[in-house]
């Protein structure tokens, strides 16, 4: 089963693509604070869910969902017809990196996908350059919450260079010249509601669909996933998100 096919699967009872609760997501577009009438971009937008709950926030607003997976915007676009907002939100299955940047969103959003930037440094550059003077870019992203195990490395093939830890991670924003004004830190059981949402929605699809000729690799994606996190990076992966705004003056925050 190709990769997009199998994310939109297992996001299917946890549309919000990273460890973030309905509640989270709520209290951090509050602390952004935006005007009514906020232009809002999100970028790898999945099922657009923060991009919807933001127009919830922002009563006159519109807003662009960009993401490659043509599974997740065919659910973006039927969750914004339910929520009557098709109207305010145009979605565009596009590279997020060659999006023309007009410097005038009020609000952009990167939860989670600054890896389709080439990493977190590279996301607050470009995903920056769709910020207007006084606007507002959220990032969302992975780093080590204790100094990571040999088990968890392992489970993510990963280097410990691959991720910095939190205080690292605020240091490379405000040697980019963003101030962080809030953040959010994943509690644990916001991650295990995301990992037992995401391998249980495959799980059960493959339960349920038997005869299917992927069933056998969708459940052993869900198991290898499932063990890598149990027995690997539960408690040393962290993941925060980061409300942000220009130090100014060329001054770190």
């Amino acid at each position: 089963m190709d990769r997009q096919r199998l994310s939109s699967i297992a996001h299917t009872h946890h549309p919000i693509a990273a460890p973030v609760s309905g509640v989270s997501v709520n209290h951090l577009l509050r602390r952004a604070g935006r005007e009514p009438s906020a232009r809002i971009l999100d970028l790898g937008c999945g099922e657009a869910a923060w991009a919807l709950q933001a127009l919830a926030h922002h009563p006159d607003g519109i807003a662009d969902g960009l993401d490659l997976s043509p599974y997740a915007l065919e659910r973006a676009a039927t969750a914004a017809a339910e929520r009557g907002l098709a109207d305010r939100l145009t979605l565009h299955e596009r590279d997020a990196r060659e999006y023309p940047a007009d410097g005038d969103y009020d609000l952009v959003l990167c939860i989670g996908s600054t890896h389709a930037f080439g990493g977190f440094e590279e996301a607050l550059d470009v995903a920056g350059r769709h910020v207007n003077a006084d606007g507002v870019l959220m990032v969302g992203e992975m780093f080590w919450a204790v100094p990571p195990t040999p088990a968890a490395l392992a489970a993510l093939d990963a280097a410990p260079a691959d991720h910095t830890d939190l205080a690292g991670l605020v240091d490379v924003a405000a040697t980019a010249g963003w101030a962080p004004v809030y953040a959010h830190v994943s509690a644990a059981g916001e991650w295990d509601d995301y990992e037992w949402s995401w391998t249980g929605s495959l799980t059960g699809w493959a339960l349920d669909n038997p005869g299917h000729p992927d069933a056998a690799e969708v459940l052993a994606v869900a198991r290898e996933h499932r063990d890598g996190w149990l027995r690997g990076y539960r408690g040393v992966l962290g993941f925060v998100t980061l409300v942000l705004r220009r130090a100014g003056l060329g001054t770190p925050g």
